[in-house]
């Protein structure tokens, strides 16, 4: 039971990654702007995620003594500025194109990221990491509408923000795995959102709080932005993954990709042919298929 339980938070988790693009499509159709999207969410995430933490201290003051807490909290804070970078050129990327494709442009670090590890820390990838990027490259060919509309139809200052958001997201996974492990997941979640907040502000100075555009319906997707990809998702997988383990965990999080895709055809009408959902499909089984023996990768 235990196990369902924890599956079910990680399905959950990531499923909500996938809903964040049709609501930034959805605030762009109000005329709001990229700094707009970007920073309520980002302050809303920083102020839900350390009452969240504050509320579990006070309740129980000595949940987290188990951690060590030797790490320097700048360190944490400064690391989140790659989640911010994600946030930044991936709702770029959602601005210039269907949110179906940028989705799928996301889903490209499953190369970047082994591409960044082999550069930077030497590790080699196996033959079955080599043959799941062929697949998804495969795949990205299907599901970008290549085939279907030829190279020039495709947007691709759009598709060099999707590659370049794929490129945060590699950073950020590849940083959070090695940086604040000894703290609180709650409270290492928070610093970088923290960290995240700050830099976002200052490229793009939340002038929205003094001008009264929070005032109107911003507020509502500054709360839903956040609630979907900045609160939800770290409590539900630091809950879920300890209970059923990082390979499960790893197939249960693409989730996003067939959520998203979904989300942008049923509810935003995008046209998705039945070539991009094979794409789609070839992705996701790719991902699935990696994770399912995770500890034969190396």
């Amino acid at each position: 039971m235990e196990k369902l339980k924890g599956a079910i938070a990680v399905f959950i988790g990531a499923s909500s990654f996938g809903l964040l693009s049709t609501f930034v499509k959805k605030a762009y159709a109000q005329d709001y702007t990229l700094g707009q999207v970007t920073g309520v969410q980002a302050i809303f995430g920083m102020i839900i995620l350390w009452m969240v933490y504050l509320f579990i201290q006070l309740l129980n003051p000595k949940a987290n003594e188990r951690f060590s807490r030797k790490s320097n909290k700048w360190k944490i804070v400064i690391s989140g500025i790659s989640t911010g970078l994600v946030s930044l050129v991936y709702y770029k990327c959602v601005q210039l194109v269907p949110a179906s494709l940028a989705i799928v442009l996301l889903m490209q670090y499953i190369w970047i990221g082994t591409l960044i590890e082999f550069i930077i820390f030497k590790n080699r990838p196996s033959g079955r990491q080599l043959i799941g990027i062929a697949i998804v490259l495969i795949g990205t060919v299907f599901a970008t509408g290549l085939l279907e509309h030829g190279i020039d139809k495709l947007n691709w200052t759009g598709i060099i923000y999707g590659l370049l958001a794929a490129t945060a997201y590699a950073v950020f996974l590849i940083v959070n795995g090695r940086v604040g492990n000894d703290y609180p997941p709650i409270q290492k979640s928070a610093l970088m959102v923290t960290g995240s907040c700050i830099m976002i502000c200052c490229i793009f100075p939340p002038a929205f709080l003094i001008s009264g555009a929070l005032g109107d319906s911003i507020w509502h997707y500054g709360l839903i932005l956040s609630f979907f990809g900045t609160v939800i998702p770290p409590l539900l997988f630091a809950y879920g993954i300890p209970k059923i383990g990082y390979s499960l965990s790893g197939i249960l999080s693409s989730a996003e990709l067939p959520v998203a895709t979904a989300m942008s055809y049923f509810i935003l009408k995008e046209a998705v042919s039945p070539i991009q959902w094979v794409g789609v499909l070839l992705i996701l089984a790719t991902v699935i298929w990696l994770n399912s023996k995770k500890e034969e990768i190396v």
